[in-house]
């Protein structure tokens, strides 16, 4: 029965059976080949591990891409032939097969197997660019599809149990890439955060530096000896595993269980948060300008007491609010750029999470909440910067977690922001100062502490003399330029 499906005695019949047996191939082939450059958003590759030489897949696993692509071909292959040896079962005589339209629609198959074949070309390329992307690297599925739904944070509003360093203790004993401690950065919009967040993978002196592909914006910044623990939990490191922008109600919540998924192996680690802080005006405009040319971070979690508040209101209508004006921006009552260092630092469910502003009756109740609870978690973080103190925060930073930078940091005296005001009216920017109130108090707290933290670290090194203009003259020798560097040193010994 088998050969009679081979067995055709003239031209039209095999015409005939190989239309049929094109159509089963062709259209099967076609929807799971459109399919295969969703598989990663999909989860459907399996991780992948850094070895010395190479990438290889972790033992049990599939093989990935290559493997899925000769699984599709084949199936469709076996469907092909399977049809046609049920045609050979069905017909005694190879006239059963010439069914009337298959001659006429032989040109419409010869046009969709050139389609078909366009696309098996894009999807291999496809797959050949996603297999780049991915060298040396944990192919993993995007970050907001990679969160597990079992974070919680307990009624009474304290975060789940996890180990949090103090700048006290950071100092004292420093920080062991070799062990079991993780920077966990809290990037605040429009702070300074992505150039931070790029000196942590790019430019700290280390014995083993984060490995940074061409082309592709993640690092893989794995301990010392080992092929997939992590050090460093940031945007450029592991990616935004807590969601987009995590806060810190959302980072203390998701961490811990975070990194235990994309490491595959549940443990306990020494937690060292950092942030970066700014002039409120100044990051309330420059977030304006951001949105103004179509930012919205509208796929955020805004994860908070147990629960994921994906409903909260929009002050758009449409995909984003492209072009608008400052005053429809700042009269949003619900606009999250408004004190958005405050709420970003605080314990959300002490003011009953994003539902706060309709449980708690006195706003300035709540107000006074949030910024109690943003100062003392800014001051129980190891470390936190400020835009305004770049070679302060720079210095603060490599004394307490003993890690130096290959590159200083650099002050920017003129940005957009600046601009921004330059523009506005004095009652506007009285407006917006109103608007951030809690920040700028917050700022102003921030300031004194890290002029305290600075003055403490300046009083107990010994070389602060030298390390002190290596981060504000990096590229001087102590033999040129003398008188200037000296300027510098007295300048900011003396504050």
């Amino acid at each position: 029965m088998f050969a009679r499906g081979f067995g055709c005695g003239d031209v039209t019949c095999w015409k005939a059976s190989l239309a049929a047996c094109s159509r089963a191939f062709l259209v099967g082939l076609g929807w799971r080949l459109l399919l295969l450059p969703a598989l990663p958003l999909l989860g459907g590759w399996p991780d992948r591990v850094l070895l010395v030489d190479g990438v290889v897949d972790p033992p049990g696993e599939e093989e990935g891409p290559a493997s899925t692509v000769s699984f599709v071909l084949g199936w469709r292959l076996l469907v092909c032939l399977r049809g046609h040896w049920y045609s050979g079962l069905r017909c005694e005589s190879t006239k059963c097969m010439l069914y009337p339209s298959a001659l006429e629609n032989m040109k419409c198959w010869v046009k969709m197997i050139r389609v078909v074949g366009g696309l098996c070309l894009v999807t291999l390329m496809g797959i050949a660019y996603v297999s780049y992307l991915c060298h040396n690297s944990m192919c993993l599925a995007p970050d907001r599809f990679n969160i597990s739904p079992k974070y919680s944070i307990s009624a009474s509003g304290s975060s789940t149990d996890i180990e949090s360093v103090s700048f006290k203790e950071a100092y004292k004993k420093g920080f062991d890439i070799t062990g079991r401690d993780v920077i966990v950065f809290l990037h605040i919009q429009k702070t300074g955060g992505t150039t931070f967040g790029r000196h942590l993978v790019r430019d700290l002196n280390l014995e083993t530096p984060c490995i940074c592909p061409r082309k592709r914006k993640r690092c893989d910044c794995f301990r010392p000896n080992t092929i997939n623990e992590q050090w460093l939990f940031s945007r450029y490191s592991t990616g935004w595993k807590c969601g987009l922008h995590a806060d810190w109600t959302e980072l203390t919540d998701c961490v811990e269980s975070a990194l235990d998924e994309y490491e595959g192996l549940a443990k306990r680690r020494r937690f060292f948060f950092i942030t970066v802080l700014r002039d409120p005006i100044h990051r309330y405009l420059s977030e304006f300008r951001h949105v103004q040319r179509g930012a919205t971070w509208k796929s955020a979690r805004h994860w908070c007491g147990g629960q994921e508040f994906t409903s909260l209101p929009h002050c758009y209508k449409g995909s984003n609010w492209t072009g608008v004006e400052l005053e429809e921006f700042m009269n949003c009552p619900y606009n999250l750029a408004h004190n958005r260092q405050t709420r970003m630092l605080a314990d959300l469910t002490l003011a009953g999470c994003y539902t706060g502003y309709n449980s708690t009756a006195d706003q300035l109740e709540r107000d006074r909440i949030l910024l109690q609870s943003a100062k003392q978690n800014l001051y129980s973080m190891a470390y936190f910067g400020l835009t305004e103190q770049q070679a302060i925060s720079q210095y603060i930073f490599e004394q307490t977690f003993r890690l130096d930078f290959a590159n200083s940091f650099d002050q920017a005296n003129a940005t957009l922001s600046a601009q921004a005001i330059a523009e506005l009216t004095p009652a506007q920017i009285e407006r917006v100062r109103q608007l951030n109130s809690l920040d700028a108090e917050l700022l102003e707290f921030a300031r004194q502490l890290l002029q305290e933290r600075f003055e403490l670290l300046k009083r107990r090194d010994p070389y602060f003399r030298q390390k002190w203009l290596r981060v504000v003259r990096p590229f001087k020798s102590e033999s040129t330029d003398a008188d200037d560097d000296d300027v510098e040193y007295h300048k900011i010994l003396f504050v």
